[in-house]
Formats: structure tokens, sequence, C-alpha cells
């Protein structure tokens, strides 16, 4: 299959062009022409209007459609929360599962290894958060389900590295040596949940972690005299910081401070989103018990945030309106850093010749007007 699809305007994830014509041949982009050079045997059609910009891609996405993959580690609820992303104009998602039982957590990896292998399925890989973290900043994961890194772990370990993959753990809780087994593995290592001083911190970056799940959250914080963790990913060029932009997460100030400190692309957006995202239900169990959208936060019955109620979309537009990023750096937060984060730019996160045909087309309000997914229509 042939198609052409011309746009008034293209971001392609480096540089905003104008009128263009994409060529798409199956599941991936094969160039860039203008629409009066678009061979014959292409079936061209015209977007009217709007941005044509790369597929977002969510690292953080703990469920959606209805359904969370703690509850059902399996297919058929990463097919769900696939497609209730995108029906919010995310083209995939690394499917997240939170500290559960070894069996939970073996179970969601050989689930996103299997639908990984489906362009069309919308899941990049798996993204393990605990349960190896602190008690102190454990969030909304239960104590009971954290523990210490254990020998029976490395089996899914070493399966979650064959797709793309982030452990989030508690640098403090992990041997720096286990840290750097993780890194040489492929997978990238992310502190998280952690009460980890500057030194723990370091110490682990030099042993290849290379990440921080969303910064400013359930982390030491900075002081004058202990940078803490957040001091530690503020002061490092080389690691990401995933951030969660919804204005209940993190104050803008704090956002603005991270993206001044940080080099560019070394920032990116997630959602953290729920069971809510892509399903009209906004209550949800965890743990077994409930969790409800309470004025656009997630709540638990002791009021303690459970993830969140935004989509990535969402935080793309959160970005532009109050914390003032140009469009284009907020879709690359959304698209090309992510998948750079994860080294799989060379697929995904731009319009590039050779990269998957995943593109989200906005109007001009930075609503999605289209989804596409390895070639194929989703949305609307």
């Amino acid at each position: 299959m042939h198609t052409a699809l011309i746009a008034p305007a293209v971001f392609d994830g480096f540089e905003r062009l104008g009128t263009s014509a994409l060529l798409i041949e199956g599941d991936t982009l094969v160039g860039r022409v203008s629409p009066s050079d678009i061979p014959s045997h292409y079936a061209a059609e015209t977007l009217q209007g709007g941005l044509l910009a790369p597929g977002l891609l969510d690292l953080q996405a703990n469920g959606g459609g209805g359904a969370l993959l703690n509850n059902d580690p399996s297919l058929s609820t990463l097919k769900t929360m696939a497609e209730g992303h995108a029906r919010k104009g995310v083209a995939r998602i690394l499917a997240t599962v939170i500290s559960d039982t070894r069996m939970v957590t073996e179970q969601a990896v050989d689930a996103a290894i299997a639908a990984s292998a489906d362009p069309h399925f919308g899941i990049l890989g798996i993204h393990v958060e605990g349960p190896f973290f602190s008690n102190e900043r454990n969030g909304v994961h239960h104590q009971d389900q954290l523990r210490k890194l254990e020998a029976a772990d490395w089996q899914w370990l070493e399966r979650a590295s064959t797709i793309p993959g982030i452990v989030t753990l508690a640098p403090e809780q992990v041997a720096v040596a286990d840290i750097q087994r993780m890194a040489s593995l492929g997978l990238r290592v992310s502190a998280g949940h952690t009460n980890a001083v500057f030194d723990e911190v370091n110490a682990a970056i030099h042993a290849g972690l290379s990440g921080f799940t969303h910064l400013f959250n359930a982390m030491r914080p900075q002081t004058g005299r202990e940078p803490g963790v957040v001091g530690a990913a503020l002061a490092s060029d080389e690691t990401w910081c995933g951030v969660i932009a919804d204005g209940i997460h993190v104050h803008p100030a704090s956002l603005r401070l991270a993206l001044k400190a940080k080099p560019r692309g070394k920032v990116y957006l997630v959602s953290d989103a729920m069971a809510t995202i892509g399903s009209v239900d906004k209550q949800f169990r965890l743990y077994g018990e409930w969790i409800s959208e309470v004025d656009g936060r997630l709540v638990n019955a002791a009021g303690r945030l459970a993830g969140s109620a935004i989509s990535l979309v969402d935080a793309v537009r959160y970005c532009c309106e109050h914390l003032q990023v140009p469009v284009d750096e907020a879709i690359a937060m959304a698209s090309r850093y992510p998948a750079e984060y994860l080294g799989i730019d060379d697929r995904f996160g731009s319009l590039r010749p050779g990269r998957m045909a995943d593109l989200t087309w906005f109007d001009d309000a930075m609503n999605v007007k289209g989804l596409w997914r390895a070639g194929s229509r989703l949305v609307p």
C-alpha cells in the first residue's frame, strides 16, 4: 500500500516544514516531496489545516481504556490500553507495571514482549516501576510489595532486556554492581521512589543509571547542603528526566527550572496515566482499593496521588500554554526525546525516511485531529 499524506505544515521531529507530502509504503515512511512530485502510484490524501507531527510516545503508561496492567497483566489488557491512548492521539506506549508480586511482573514482561512484536499493536516495550523502592518514598506503591532484588528477578530482567525497557528503582536499595548489570543488558535504569543522597545517585549514574522517573515526585528533594536525587538529576548532563506536566504533580516553576538546567533533549514528557485515559469510567481498583478522579487528580481513599488523569497530549498542551514552550519543542518532548532515551530513534520519534509511519495530526489549538500507527489511520 502506497499513501501520500499532504499537510500544510509538518514538524518532522527536528524542524518545521511548509506544505509537504509524506510518502508511506506499508508501515514505513520512505520520503517527503512537494505535492506536485507525488508518484502516480501513490493514493494521496490532503489534510485540511493543522500540523502533522511524529506519533507521540508515552514511556510511563500504567493503564488506559478502562484497564490497568497490574490488575490483569495480559495481552488483552495491553491491547485495551494502547487503544485507549490512541483515542487521545498517542501512537505508542511503554506499558508500565508498578510494584507487585514477581508473578505479576513476569506476566507483564511476557505480555509486552508478545505485543511489541506486532508494529500495529502500539506497545513499545515494558517499564517496570518497582518493586526495589524506598519505604520512605513509596507513594501509592504498597509497602508490602516493596522488596530487595533477588536472584530469581534476573530471569524477568533478562527477558525484559530483549525489548525496549525501563527499570525504575531506588539506587540506595540496589547494589551498584546490579545496576551496572542491568544497564549492560541494555535496560534503561531510572531512579524513582528513592530517598538516596547525592553521592549514592552519582555512584549509580557512574554504574549506568541513565534516567529519573517523574522528576521531583517521590524522591529526596534538593537542599543547600544535600542536593539529593533532584539535585543529582539536574546536575547531570548525560541523564534523562521524565516529567508529569499537569499542574498537579510539579509546580510550573520547578518544570521551568528543569528545562533550564538540563541540556535540550534530556527532559521528556510522560503521562503516568492510569485506567481512566480513553475511558468514560473515572474510577478503578488498584491493590484492591478504589482510585477516583477528583478535581483532575487521581487519588486513593487517603487522598494520596495515584498516577495522573492526563494523556500525553494534555502534557504537550500544558507545556505550550503554561510554560511557554514552543509547540515544536513540546512535541519533541513527547516523541523524539523519549525515543532517543530508549535508543529507538532510528525507528520512532521523527518523520525522517526509514521510520515507522506513526503520525499525530494537530489542529491550531493542539487538539488531535488524526492518528496513524504503522501507516494505518486509527483516529478519527
